[in-house]
């Protein structure tokens, strides 16, 4: 902890750094904040002309320079009227506006190096000359303070570790992470879309991505059906009021897509009603009636429960739905597959007794790893999100909120992996476990959850008939073990490097062959393949054989089956593998598919792992 503490205060020391070498480059700049990141640091800057490339190059020999006059980095307490003076002063209305976000009261510090002085709280190395190693990464736009509705500043990303060696292997990272960006390889290997005309954060899958989703469902829902898990469907829309006595609206409002207004309530309200705002306000108190795209299918599946009386023996009763939800993410956020606004989670939702609770959890968490120790996803930690004392954003009584928070960490406790408790990282109706994903180069990713809640069955009124013939409250538990298929399937991406196990790939065998005279066979090869499952093309190019292999191996299919003369006269198939090296060679035709079947049916996973390919 102690040399990651080092690193953070290195970083946002070569953020002063940093912003001291644009002022010197750029004096008309002006700055907003510069903080430090997990993996190095930014400043967010508004200059015109936009700055390029070799801009960037020559503010990072301006940062070295500054390293090397050895700046001490010195802080000075300052009164809010000389602070605001000192701000004026230097011409900088970013850090001005920034000002004002102190409270009353607090201390207004700043820390100087050479001849900047910067707003800051501190973290900072001794001398500039304690930044060993730095390298200015690229340029973004970033809308001030988040905001899409205030200007876009410009956003400067570097990096800095303890030396030489750390930061040239992770620029190595960074460059392996370029390689497998599966924004490019989604274009590459033509698995989705995401169309501006169609709206930004909103997937279309293709029809080889649809493939690798359809495998991951039906993996999914083969492990249901072993736990009893039956099948439910819930409208993408419903009405507003479902949400506001869920609790999700006004705890998430600002996440989701603007209330849709009822036509026939809003036509009234419009007689007394005139301003835009008059109508959002109506909609959030409840005075206008409405409907929401639906955030999540927690209130449909309650809905499905108390549509009928329910016994004791009755529970658990477990309901799956691979339910599409809709979210308002900043543009700014959005980032291919794995953040957007419209995505599916393989979302159930447990209701038990409270003697069921632990071994349903059990169950959940039992699931998630057999999907990753499936998926050879080895590297991932468990965290459990707990309430904040504290805070008032958490429903619900003291003592439910003790039950749920030991059931989780009991459970938690058997799986034999890394277990961290955080604060304030639970739902507002119920503490989680989340599955955080360490991916091939190093990157943290939250896939699946499970949630224990008290609060919505109360908030619903929920009840079964217990043995005593009294009305009882079920405890409901959320379970999601992918999380959202659209983020799974870009870290899958990621992850495999666009080299998916046979029973993922979109094209599992492609059929080569060495010459036109063998097309005949290889169509008759095609049928037997698709007849038995196997996904499986003919390339049908007049190409040389090798011209062939090499374009199946730069499109990613795990198999070729080669078809030549030998071949056809001796009824076998010679075999290319790009991760079996076991199955490669000259089968029989029956072996050589059933070598295919059995990678499919076991859901085997390459010989060579996702690291190594």
């Amino acid at each position: 902890m102690d040399s990651e503490n080092e690193l953070s205060r290195m970083r946002h020391s070569a953020a002063h750094v940093l912003a001291a070498a644009i002022l010197r480059l750029f004096p008309k700049a002006k700055l907003d904040i510069g903080p430090a990141t997990k993996t190095g640091f930014y400043y967010d800057i508004d200059l015109e002309p936009p700055l390029t490339s070799e801009d960037l190059q020559r503010i990072e020999e301006e940062m070295r320079e500054i390293i090397s006059e050895d700046q001490v980095f010195e802080c000075q307490i300052l009164s809010r009227a000389e602070a605001i003076r000192l701000l004026q002063n230097l011409n900088q209305p970013y850090k001005l506006e920034r000002l004002a976000d102190i409270p009353e009261g607090e201390a207004i510090s700043f820390y100087r190096n050479g001849e900047w002085l910067d707003l800051c709280q501190g973290g900072h190395v001794r001398r500039t000359s304690d930044i060993k190693a730095i390298k200015l990464l690229n340029i973004a736009g970033a809308y001030y303070r988040g905001d899409e509705t205030n200007k876009q500043l410009q956003r400067i990303y570097g990096t800095a570790f303890a030396s030489e060696a750390d930061l040239n292997a992770h620029l190595l990272q960074m460059e392996e992470a370029k390689k497998r960006d599966h924004r490019r390889l989604g274009k590459e290997m033509q698995l989705f879309s995401i169309d501006e005309s169609f709206g930004q954060g909103l997937v279309l899958w293709l029809p080889r991505g649809a493939i690798i989703r359809n495998e991951l469902q039906k993996f999914i829902l083969e492990e249901l059906e072993k736990q009893g898990y039956e099948q439910v469907f819930t409208p993408h829309i419903a009405k507003l009021e479902l949400f506001h006595t869920s609790g999700h609206f006004p705890y998430y409002k600002d996440s989701q897509y603007p209330p849709i207004p009822d036509q026939v309530a809003l036509g009234k309200f419009l007689q007394k009603h005139s301003t835009c705002e008059e109508m959002v306000q109506g909609l959030e108190t409840g005075i206008l009636d409405g409907f929401l795209l639906k955030p999540m299918s927690c209130p449909g599946h309650i809905k499905i429960y108390s549509s009928q009386a329910h016994s004791y023996r009755e529970l658990p009763i477990r309901l799956a739905e691979f339910g599409t939800v809709y979210r308002w993410e900043q543009s700014g956020e959005l980032n291919g597959m794995v953040r957007v606004r419209g995505f599916t989670q393989d979302d159930a939702h447990i209701f038990c007794t409270e003697e069921q609770l632990a071994s349903e959890i059990d169950a959940c968490l039992q699931m998630i790893q057999k999907i990753f120790d499936t998926l050879q996803m080895s590297n991932f930690r468990v965290r459990i999100g707990l309430r904040d004392p504290h805070s008032d954003k958490y429903v619900g009584n003291d003592a439910s909120w003790e039950h749920a928070e030991a059931a989780l960490q009991n459970a938690a406790a058997k799986l034999g992996v890394p277990v961290s408790a955080e604060a304030g990282e639970a739902a507002f109706y119920g503490p989680k476990i989340d599955f955080v994903v360490c991916d091939v180069i190093g990157r943290e990713w939250q896939l699946g959850t499970v949630q224990v809640d008290y609060n919505l069955p109360e908030r619903f009124q929920l009840t079964y008939t217990g043995s005593d013939n009294q009305a009882h409250r079920p405890v409901m538990i959320h379970r999601a073990p992918l999380g959202s298929l659209e983020r799974f399937c870009g870290l899958l991406i990621e992850h495999f490097g666009g080299n998916f196990p046979t029973w993922l790939a979109p094209e599992q065998v492609r059929v080569l062959t060495v010459n036109d005279h063998f097309a005949t066979e290889a169509a008759r090869l095609i049928q037997e393949l698709k007849s038995k499952g196997i996904r499986a093309h003919q390339d049908d190019h007049p190409d040389p054989l090798g011209t062939k292999i090499r374009r199946a191996e730069t499109e990613k299919v795990p198999h070729m089956f080669i078809l030549g003369a030998k071949e056809v006269e001796q009824s076998s198939i010679s075999v290319r593998s790009r991760i079996h090296k076991s199955i490669e060679g000259m089968f029989p035709r029956k072996e050589a598919i059933a070598k295919i079947l059995e990678l499919i049916e076991k859901r085997l996973l390459p010989e060579t792992i996702a690291r190594s390919i």
